[in-house]
């Protein structure tokens, strides 16, 4: 009999540099594989279809709501993102550890099943560092970062939900806490 996989959770705010560490754990540790979402927004420089996201369209991911396809979903700066119930259950009966880059709306989803999970949330140093690493992106208009920034708050206020927390204010540092949390939970 395979052992199940463990599920690890990461959120914070447009920007806290969650995809930068998210990216240096999965290269760290082999044994776990990223949970790729789908979404409904534009891919992003770079961006590659079923390796970053599944780019789907509003009606597809709505039909798929309809058919209780979503493990977690959440409408987030106006576009839809969820997670496959399907893809998840699968990879964590086979064994697999699994990593989801997902938001809080969607974190308090999956903290109602009964998956065995790992949460973490990554905190920014500051609202004016955040604000700073959004406009230094170039990729969201001014309007985009109002409202990233306004949810920012709603969601660091959430914090308290995770069971670890990181704060990014020195990237080799939070690199070093999170290896920590993952050598830690992954026994």
């Amino acid at each position: 009999m395979t052992d199940k996989g463990k599920l690890f959770i990461v959120s914070a705010p447009s920007g806290a540099g969650k995809t930068t560490l998210i990216k240096y754990i999965l290269s760290r540790y082999h044994n776990l594989y990223y949970s790729v979402s789908h979404t409904t927004r534009a891919p992003r420089r770079d961006e590659q279809d079923r390796i970053d996201y599944f780019f789907i369209s509003p009606e597809e991911f709505k039909k798929k709501i309809n058919l209780g396809f979503w493990l977690e979903w959440a409408k987030v700066h106006e576009n839809y993102y969820g997670t496959s119930k399907e893809l998840v259950t699968a990879r964590l009966n086979n064994g697999s550890s699994l990593i989801l880059d997902i938001d809080v709306q969607g974190a308090r989803q999956v903290m109602k099943s009964d998956i065995d999970m790992v949460t973490v949330f990554i905190m920014p140093p500051s609202i004016e560092v955040l604000c700073r690493r959004l406009e230094n992106r170039g990729t969201d208009s001014r309007k985009t970062i109002e409202t990233r920034l306004e949810n920012a708050d709603k969601e660091m206020a959430s914090k308290n939900l995770y069971k670890y927390v990181v704060m990014n204010d020195d990237l080799d540092r939070a690199k070093k806490e999170l290896c920590h949390i993952f050598e830690k939970e992954m026994v």
